[in-house]
């Protein structure tokens, strides 16, 4: 098994390089009340999140491996980490292919990674791990990954620039992530309100952290996001309902 890339470990640095000096400082879960870390869909109806994810939404798999990769093998030792990974569909998918690679999912919701790892046992990847993790104050140093991947990930996360800000922190030189974000507000939110009806009817009168409509952002919301930090590539792209990224770090 490999070591624990994103283990809990308070080595945390204070500003992520690069990042804009005007943002706010990241809070620690313990200022947050109880409701707010644990009152969420995504525990109380994981798996028909799990099955939007795994049945309904677009599989980029392909798309990764060809942009990222340009369909040659990744170099052995790249470590990949996925944000907001659910229940760990890239991440599984592409640990499976590659072997030699290091896949890291992380995801806020117990219940998405609890499902994760039992997929990834049940398929025996041994390349990859999962680990229950704010995406928006990752517990690792500076450049720690080669690769970050990001699906649909805007839409329920309330900070976008920290967002970026963290991924374009935890990168390597050279490192590069691939954003993939739905286009349209009603298809993307669509899983979420799924979610809200199926939660009021099982849990009636619970109020949960997730909105009820995703967040979709214009093509030039999408693509100023990425142009306030100083990468050496950002290049934007739309196909059908999606929007992607593909930065590279200097």
């Amino acid at each position: 098994m490999l070591p624990n890339v994103v283990a809990s470990t308070p080595e945390v640095a204070e500003r992520p390089t690069g990042q804009r000096t005007d943002l706010p400082e990241r809070t620690s879960g313990a200022s947050r009340s109880p409701a707010e870390l644990t009152d969420s869909l995504f525990e109380h109806v994981a798996w028909l999140y799990a099955f939007c994810r795994e049945r309904l939404f677009r599989d980029d798999t392909k798309r990764i491996i060809s942009v990222l990769w340009q369909d040659q093998p990744p170099p052995f030792g790249t470590k990949v980490v996925e944000l907001g990974c659910g229940p760990g569909f890239y991440s599984r998918r592409l640990a499976q292919r590659f072997p030699q690679i290091a896949v890291t999912g992380v995801d806020r919701s117990q219940s998405q990674i609890r499902a994760a790892r039992q997929r990834v046992a049940a398929a025996r990847i041994q390349n990859c791990l999962f680990e229950r993790v704010n995406a928006l104050a990752l517990p690792v140093a500076d450049a720690s990954f080669d690769v970050l991947i990001a699906s649909r990930i805007f839409t329920i996360l309330p900070d976008h620039e920290r967002a970026v800000a963290e991924m374009f922190r935890v990168l390597k030189s050279g490192g590069r992530c691939f954003i993939a974000e739905p286009r349209h507000g009603f298809w993307a939110s669509i899983p979420l309100t799924a979610m809200w009806l199926l939660a009021s009817v099982i849990h009636s009168g619970n109020g949960y952290r997730e909105p009820k409509k995703a967040t979709v952002l214009k093509p030039k919301e999408f693509a100023d996001l990425f142009q306030r930090f100083a990468w050496k590539s950002v290049r934007i792209w739309q196909d059908g309902r999606y929007q992607y990224a593909l930065c590279e770090k200097s």
